[in-house]
């Protein structure tokens, strides 16, 4: 029985299928076009390296909801021992087509056994934001534990007030998600209330293919 538990998201089988559906399209598309690439967005991509800059000598580091495995291979190169895991069986097939010499693995944020001050970092990269409102609080807190002293936790997600239901995406493909959108005073309170000091903050306006966006990165105190 692992020491911490989550909650069961309940549509998390119906995120999972439909994430599947889209995966091969999404991947091609960060290929292809640079859409979900950091490298392609310059604010992103310092926040990352920030990250990077950061973490580097504090131990194993895990990209949650990886998808493609993009930023994975990014961190991967810039020298972390970097691990990547995502709820999509087909997004880690295409991670693994795509980045070979990284390691992956499938299973869902709200399902990882992470033991104590075991991680230098954690990434939740556009990957949390599925997650019902009451059980990102848990998920975080067990983010929070996973982390050493001094470790780094950063998160990028959709800024708003509503949960949006998605039925497409990626070349009109059917889905079914429900993306949890947060004011950035309420996703900093759900981090400082899992232990964890917010340390630098970027608000991004909306732009072509997405509305406006949050990152935040924060620090295990110790």
């Amino acid at each position: 029985m692992r020491a911490h538990h989550v909650d069961r998201p309940v549509d998390l089988d119906v995120v999972r299928e439909s994430y599947d559906r889209v995966a091969d399209n999404y991947a091609h598309m960060v290929v292809t076009t640079g859409v979900g690439d950091i490298r392609s967005h310059p604010w992103l991509k310092a926040s990352i390296d920030a990250f990077a800059d950061t973490v580097r000598d504090l131990g194993p580091v895990l990209d949650v909801g990886c998808g493609p495995g993009t930023v994975t291979a990014y961190l991967a190169e810039r020298g972390l021992d970097v691990s990547g895991v995502d709820l999509s069986p087909r997004m880690i097939e295409n991670a693994r087509r795509l980045h070979p010499h990284c390691r992956f693995s499938v299973a869902s944020a709200t399902d990882l056994d992470l033991e104590d001050a075991s991680l230098g970092g954690v990434l939740g990269w556009w990957s949390l934001f599925n997650l019902p409102r009451d059980v990102l609080p848990q998920v975080l807190a067990l983010y929070a534990r996973a982390l050493k002293p001094g470790g780094h936790f950063i998160t990028a997600t959709h800024v708003g007030d509503e949960d949006a239901v998605r039925t497409e995406a990626y070349g009109g493909v059917p889905v079914r998600w429900t993306t949890h959108k947060w004011r950035p005073e309420q996703l900093v309170d759900l981090i400082e209330q899992a232990g964890l000091c917010p340390v630098a903050e970027l608000r991004l306006p909306a732009e072509e293919y997405s509305g406006p966006g949050l990152v935040v990165m924060a620090r295990r105190p110790g």
